[in-house]
């Protein structure tokens, strides 16, 4: 079997590592999958992983080059002649819809977001089969666009517990990270993601400063850094750093290869998004796997992961404000969940998502073969 995985980048992010995942999977199945991406530091991991790797522009959302890229692309598509291709996003998606017209090659799309509704975001139910990391997502694209429930199939990505296990980390690389952001004796609240206007990172800030109030030795940890043409909202969020006089408090960790290590520091995680819920949220789901609660907004794939009382505080969408997120940081750090990892590695086992993804494409290369 031959499968190609289609994506805008792979520089960071839970969707790229989902791609990794996936491709060091299928390859030790035997499969042979190639990863097309305009580029990314994590390419060198599915070459590692035995994956192939085509860069090629699947970003741009120039419309001057759309054609273009859809012609190289059909090109490649006839060379290569997968069995089944996986487009992870809009741009790809609409290249791959393009260049397919003639060449009728089976495809998924893999819907990781609640994108706008329009035209442009139909393009995500247009596949063979629309995989989704959440229910929440599956009844997103039902409600939006009518899809068919046996177009849809959910597959909840996964946690890998031997990269994320509290017994199997690297000490050196834990001990220079506390000393680096200054953590010991320190009450540490983590958020971690590239920084966008949606990840709310600002009112994480406001909800730090209220908190410290409260708890004076308090260390927010900022790991993930914003994409180049993204700067400005990361220089407003160190702006507002700043205005808050938070300079003592907050630490700008940039991007981290080592999640697994960085989560190990928190005694509390944050995803403070609060304005488009998270599709799945594996920050979320890898900080309980290292027995660490987490703190969310009450929507989208955190209701998935997040059990209030039990692994961490939801909080609820009209309270989901700094004032809010202070209070349920609050409680979360005040609270004893005891052991909140066992359940999440169950329940996000690796092995079952890609069984289900192996499941799933042998399906769309299934129904390709009776057409």
């Amino acid at each position: 079997m031959k499968t190609v995985q289609l994506v805008p980048a792979m520089e960071q992010g839970g969707v790229e590592r989902g791609v990794v995942e996936v491709n060091k999977a299928l390859t030790a199945h035997g499969w042979e999958n190639i990863v097309v991406a305009q580029g990314g530091r994590l390419l060198e991991k599915i070459e590692q992983d035995g994956g192939r790797v085509v860069r090629m522009d699947m970003k741009s959302k120039n419309p001057l080059t759309f054609f273009s890229r859809a012609r190289q692309l059909r090109r490649f598509l006839e060379r290569e002649r997968p069995d089944a291709v996986c487009a992870h996003s809009r741009v790809p998606a609409w290249l791959f819809a393009s260049a397919n017209r003639k060449l009728g090659i089976p495809w998924i799309t893999f819907a990781h977001g609640a994108n706008s509704i329009s035209a442009y975001s139909r393009i995500m139910t247009r596949g063979t089969l629309t995989v989704t990391p959440s229910r929440y997502i599956a009844e997103y694209l039902k409600s939006a666009y009518g899809i068919d429930e046996e177009k849809l199939c959910v597959i909840p990505r996964a946690i890998d517990r031997e990269k994320f296990d509290p017994a199997h980390l690297d000490r050196e690389f834990i001990e220079s990270k506390k000393l680096e952001w200054r953590t010991e004796g320190r009450k540490v609240v983590m958020g971690l993601g590239r920084i966008t206007q949606l990840k709310g990172y600002d009112t994480l800030v406001r909800a730090a400063a209220i908190v410290r109030e409260k708890i004076p030795n308090l260390r927010l940890v900022i790991v993930g850094e914003a994409e180049e043409k993204r700067k400005d909202v990361e220089a407003a969020l160190r702006g507002l750093v700043d205005e808050l006089g938070l300079g003592d408090t907050v630490v700008f960790a940039g991007n981290q290869q080592k999640v697994a290590e960085c989560l190990s520091i928190a005694d509390v995680v944050v995803s403070s998004n609060t304005k488009k819920p998270e599709a799945f949220g594996r920050s979320m789901a890898e900080a309980l796997a290292m027995n660490r609660p987490v703190v969310a907004t009450a929507f989208g794939g955190a209701l998935d992961i997040v059990e209030s009382g039990k692994n961490g505080v939801l909080v609820p969408v009209e309270h989901a404000d700094a004032e809010g997120f202070a209070a349920a940081i609050q409680e979360a750090l005040a609270s004893d969940f005891g052991d909140v990892r066992t359940p999440a590695i169950e329940k996000f086992s690796f092995p079952k998502m890609i069984a289900g993804s192996i499941a799933a494409y042998e399906r769309v290369v299934e129904e390709g073969a009776k057409k």
